[in-house]
C-alpha cells in the first residue's frame, strides 16, 4: 500500500467514513492546525520538555483529530466506534498540570517575550498554534456545520494555558534571581 494514493491531486481530501471535501475546507484547516500543534508539542518534548506531561497530550490530540476527521452527520457513528475519544479525564489531567505549575509561584513580569531558551520558545510556539487551532475549532459550526463537543473546545483552550505555564517554567532557570 502506497502513501501516495493520488486521490487528492484535484484538491480534495477524504474525511473519515469517505466524505470528500476541498483541502481548504474549514474542517481540514482545523485538523491541520491540530496536527501542527501535535508536531509543535513533539518539538517541545524533543527540546527537553516534560515528556510525562507532553506525550499524553500528543495522544489526546490524536484522539481529538480522529473525532474532527468525520462529517457532522457521521459524528454519532464516530462516538459509538471503538476509536479513542477525548474524554473528561484528559481535561482533568491538563487542569491538574496547570494547577501544579500555578501553585509553584512561577515568576513572570507582564507579557511574555518568547525566546529565553530553546525549550521555552518551543513551548510558546506550541501555545500559539494551540490558540490558532482553537480559533478554527470555534468557527467550525458557522463555517462548516461541524460542532465539536464541549470537551474538545475546553481541552484546547486550557491546553494553551498549560503550554504558557510550561514555557514560563522553562524560563525560570534562565531568569536572574528575584530581588
Amino acid at each position: 500500500m502506497s502513501i501516495s494514493t493520488r486521490t487528492g491531486d484535484q484538491g480534495q481530501t477524504g474525511l473519515l467514513y469517505g466524505q470528500r471535501v476541498p483541502k481548504d475546507h474549514p474542517q481540514i484547516e482545523a485538523l491541520g492546525a491540530c496536527d501542527e500543534l501535535n508536531v509543535a508539542i513533539g518539538l517541545a518534548r524533543a527540546a527537553g520538555g516534560r515528556a510525562g506531561v507532553l506525550l499524553p497530550i500528543q495522544h489526546d490530540l490524536v484522539a481529538l483529530m480522529g473525532e474532527l476527521a468525520c462529517a457532522q452527520s457521521d459524528a454519532p457513528r464516530y462516538l459509538e466506534s471503538k476509536f479513542k475519544k477525548l474524554e473528561a479525564d484528559a481535561l482533568s489531567r491538563v487542569d491538574f498540570a496547570a494547577a501544579e505549575l500555578e501553585a509553584r509561584g512561577l515568576r513572570f513580569d507582564g507579557w511574555a517575550t518568547p525566546g529565553a531558551g530553546p525549550l521555552a520558545a518551543a513551548l510558546d510556539q506550541a501555545r500559539v498554534v494551540a490558540r490558532r487551532a482553537e480559533r478554527h475549532l470555534v468557527g467550525l459550526p458557522a463555517h462548516a456545520g461541524r460542532t465539536p463537543r464541549p470537551v474538545v473546545l475546553a481541552y484546547i483552550n486550557r491546553l494553551s494555558d498549560l503550554l504558557w505555564l510550561l514555557a514560563r517554567e522553562a524560563e525560570q532557570d534562565l531568569l536572574p534571581p528575584a530581588s
